[in-house]
């Protein structure tokens, strides 16, 4: 395979997440991104054999990007408040260099209807939700947090918060970058729950 077919289909995926961004997941159509690529739909299936094919990728891509944080987060010293912020923080930073992408949470309900994408999609919320959970659990039998909630809890709370927030931040401009309001809040609620 050589550079340009690679660099093309990364250009592909990433305007396939553009349009997902734009319009909405139903607006990712051969049609449509052929048209963004400036290619016709005949030169686009030498690259994918179709739409579903494009929409595997963008999950994909998403879910190396999760995988990667993960890691890099596992591998660092520290509490297991501190890596949850930073786990968060690295988070928000992505979203404010890549906003577009973010909009892949929000497209999680359709992603679980596809059956191309189902899977991929549930096993990227299902390892996102065991290490934030992990991390709450390790916080609670350290002492750094109270055990008033459980670690389910306290993850499906704190990615709650994360979904509004990118939700709002599509429908109302925001002067602070999306870290600054996100670590804002997230570090109020930690506070509430420290020990």
């Amino acid at each position: 395979m050589n550079d340009s077919f690679v660099s093309r289909k990364d250009r592909i995926i990433a305007s396939a997440i553009e349009i997902i961004s734009d319009s909405g997941l139903s607006a990712l159509t051969t049609r449509n991104l052929a048209l963004k690529e400036n290619m016709s739909e005949a030169l686009l299936y030498k690259y994918f054999g179709g739409i579903n094919e494009v929409l595997v990728e963008v999950v994909d891509y998403y879910s190396k990007f999760d995988k990667g944080i993960r890691q890099t987060v596992k591998a660092k010293d520290g509490t297991n408040m501190q890596k949850l912020v930073d786990y968060f923080e690295a988070y928000a930073t992505y979203y404010d260099n890549y906003y577009a992408i973010s909009t892949l949470m929000l497209q999680y309900e359709e992603l679980l209807h596809n059956i191309d994408t189902r899977d991929k999609i549930s096993w990227c919320i299902a390892e996102r939700m065991n290490f934030i959970e992990d991390l709450f659990r390790k916080a609670i039998e350290s002492k750094e947090i109270i055990d008033k909630f459980t670690p389910e809890e306290l993850a499906l709370n704190v990615t709650g918060a994360v979904m509004s927030h990118i939700l709002s931040r599509r429908i109302t401009y925001h002067k602070k970058t999306f870290k600054q309001e996100l670590m804002g809040n997230l570090q109020k609620w930690f506070d509430l729950i420290k020990i």
